[in-house]
């Protein structure tokens, strides 16, 4: 069986790097306040309006968005109009990135190499990814706070999102992405992304764009019906190119590597089909009954069946609850575009299928607590924690799906989760660093790995950072959680233990990987170790006060054809066994795009609490080697530790199958609230105690949430 070609690419966040160059001539706002005096941006273009400082105890500021907003009037193109192009042919525009300047300030800045000659981008200035994201941010700013200048943004960004939109021909329905200054389209930018032409198939700006249509016709049903029903001539469209596309398809079924995996989901994400998934949830619960609802209907319920198919694992079980974003990797989950319980649970809400909770739930109650203490919100496991950046779009991710299944479910150990995740932006990370100012409305591009804050500010990065402090806003409790903790003390999850750094014997070798990169997942040091009929390794590992879960990251393979045999690894510390682990446990490949995955693998038996010295071997005979990238320790019980300025902030995480006490030092003075939740995020227990170590009691695959 072979992918399907649209589907072998997956596209990147939308951020820059600090050394990006490349500049058109642009306005310029003044960076992240660093005191009391600092001023936020002024509004440029279509945005232009009064906006100051976020109002006394609100977060949402949206000065910098409308800096990075302008106007264009678009040339006429067949096959691209808008509602009421005729009469009204300015549209409301996006510049992509905002690059930080000398002395303070950004430049609104287009994707990839600047023409000067032609005043065009090697991609574009405007792209409707962040078109339709920023639009919903306006939609909700003005339902939340019923604010004009916010409902006259999102129209202007409706308008040019469904420009982008092809309205004939064999791609009627699908959208283009890039946007030249002049209002021109670019179908093929450089580099290419797939699909190309952008408007040929299905894609991650289809999806969202439909999430921005739904919710700005669920916004504007009641204020201009008018515009309204022109949204749902959109929506229409839309639905009509994923009816012919995804949803043909619904019902079969590929395999990846040896997984069951659904085939109808958008370019074979769940991570873009649940951004669709909540656009067309908010349409079905605004929309008057009619064909167009029920058509929608179906189509929640579907894609929705296809996202909770993708879940898989528990505490100790790659990937730990989560819902992996695509169906051509068993091996990558990425935090950026990870609203698919979000999405699930307005499914749920919208078609009447409580059932689709269950995945839900298991993603952010389980998944969550794992994630916030083995490494915070970092943005891909591939398997092992590869990629350590953290960006706005991931953190933002975790919040919606927190808040979102908290709101359907009632359970507000979800929005306690919620606070702590939302607590990056307001210092709690690597860096101890605010990633946001409510004084201007910057949100950084990012937290590189090495504790370097990205301090461009560009369109994704600030929308997502207010798509997060408007669910803040609306949620003043998880708000309360989130500003109270501004440093991160102690974070005592997953150590990374390279397999390549064993003492070798016996024949095992170690070998560069051709890439670091497999097509679906990633090599975590760019290379492995090889392990034949013979071989051992040994590590001398950190010591730890309890047991840890060891899980060997290994290159699972289908099995080996009659006559051969695959090398078994058995594991021991010192002279007690481990278990043993058989590489040739793998599945048959199917859709994904290399032999062979990448999969963490709990050994049977926990090293003990004390033990530093661990062994692996391969006594039997084999034909074929086995390949080892990594060590995973994971301690039965995790925490996270904050501090904020009236107290402190910890989260611990039991990983093991039954209730553990875990002293837990929490700093600051006074009482402390102890909150202890199951693994389905339900509250078990609520209590008062005192002093500097708490020992706290932590249920079975759940999580305790101390506070003060």
């Amino acid at each position: 069986m072979t992918a399907r070609s649209h589907a072998t690419a997956r596209p990147r966040p939308h951020t820059r790097t600090v050394t990006a160059v490349g500049l058109a001539v642009a306005m310029l706002v003044p960076a992240l306040a660093t005191g009391a005096d600092a001023a936020p941006a002024a509004p440029v273009g279509w945005a232009t309006s009064d906006v100051g400082p976020a109002p006394d105890g609100q977060l949402t500021n949206l000065a910098h968005l409308d800096f990075l907003g302008d106007t264009v009037s678009p040339p006429a193109l067949a096959g691209h109009t808008t509602y009421r192009l005729d009469t009204e042919p300015d549209l409301g525009v996006l510049w992509t990135y905002a690059d930080r300047r000398d002395g303070g300030v950004y430049e609104r800045v287009g994707g990839g190499p600047h023409d000067t000659a032609t005043d065009t981008w090697a991609q574009g200035a405007f792209n409707t990814d962040d078109l339709a994201r920023a639009a919903v941010v306006y939609l909700r700013h003005w339902k939340l706070d019923g604010d004009t200048h916010s409902r006259d943004a999102a129209y202007q960004l409706l308008r040019a999102v469904t420009y982008m939109q092809t309205t004939a021909g064999a791609d009627a329905g699908n959208v283009a992405l890039w946007m030249q200054p002049d209002g021109s389209l670019n179908l093929s930018p450089v580099p290419v992304e797939l699909p190309d032409p952008s408007d040929s198939g299905e894609s991650y700006w289809l999806a969202r764009t439909v999430w921005a249509l739904g919710e700005g016709y669920a916004a504007f049903a009641v204020d201009d019906p008018e515009f309204a029903a022109f949204l749902g001539d959109r929506i229409d469209l839309a639905l009509t190119a994923l009816e012919r596309q995804s949803l043909s398809r619904y019902g079969t079924w590929d395999v990846a590597d040896g997984a069951r995996v659904p085939t109808w989901l958008i370019v074979d994400g769940a991570d873009a089909t649940g951004e669709a998934v909540l656009g067309l949830s908010a349409f079905v619960e605004s929309a008057p009954a009619s064909t167009l609802t029920t058509r929608a209907a179906t189509a929640v319920a579907r894609y929705a069946e296809g996202i909770a198919a993708m879940s898989s694992g528990d505490s100790t079980t790659w990937p730990y609850g989560a819902i992996l974003p695509w169906t051509h990797s068993q091996s990558m989950w990425h935090a950026w575009s990870s609203q698919m319980p979000a999405a699930l649970a307005r499914a749920a809400d919208a078609v009447g299928r409580p059932d689709l909770l269950d995945a839900a739930v298991t993603d952010v109650a389980g998944f969550t607590p794992y994630l916030l203490t083995a490494t915070g919100p970092i943005n891909g496991w591939m398997p092992s924690p590869s990629d350590t950046t953290q960006i706005a779009y991931g953190v933002d991710s975790r919040v919606q799906s927190l808040l979102a299944v908290a709101d359907t479910t009632g359970r507000p150990g979800l929005a306690q989760l919620a606070g702590i995740s939302a607590s990056w932006y307001f210092g709690a990370n690597r860096a101890g660093a605010p990633m946001y100012d409510p004084a201007t409305g910057v949100t950084f591009d990012g937290l590189n790995g090495d504790g370097v804050v990205n301090q461009n500010s560009g369109a994704e990065s600030t929308i997502h950072g207010l798509l997060t402090m408007l669910a803040l806003d609306a949620h003043p409790d998880a708000a309360a959680t989130a500003r109270s903790a501004t440093s991160l003390v102690d974070l005592n999850g997953v150590q990374v233990v390279e397999a390549e750094s064993a003492t070798l014997s016996g024949g095992a070798v170690t070998a560069p990987a051709p890439s670091a990169w497999t097509g679906e997942s990633l090599w975590s040091a760019g290379s492995y170790l090889e392990l034949a009929t013979g071989a051992r390794a040994a590590w001398t590992l950190p010591a730890s006060d309890q047991p840890r879960v060891v899980q060997a990251v290994v290159d699972l393979h289908a099995a080996t054809p009659t006559g051969t045999g695959a090398a078994r690894l058995d594991w021991s510390t010192g002279r007690t066994s481990l278990g043993t682990v058989d590489p040739g446990t793998g599945g048959d490949q199917g859709v994904t795009e290399a032999p062979g995955a990448l999969t963490p693998v709990s050994l049977p038996r926990e090293l003990p609490a004390g033990a530093t010295a661990l062994s692996v071997a391969v006594r039997r005979g084999a034909t074929t080697g086995a390949r080892v990238d990594a060590l995973l320790l994971k301690p039965r019980v995790s925490h996270l530790v904050l501090d904020g300025p009236h107290g402190g902030t910890a989260l611990v995480q039991n990983a093991g199958s039954r209730t553990e006490a875990a002293k837990v030092a929490l700093p600051g003075g006074g009482k402390a609230t102890v909150r202890s939740y199951d693994a389905t995020g339900t509250l078990r227990q609520e209590r008062t105690m005192r002093g500097a170590v708490l020992t706290v009691q932590v249920r079975a695959g759940g999580f305790t949430v101390l506070t003060r």
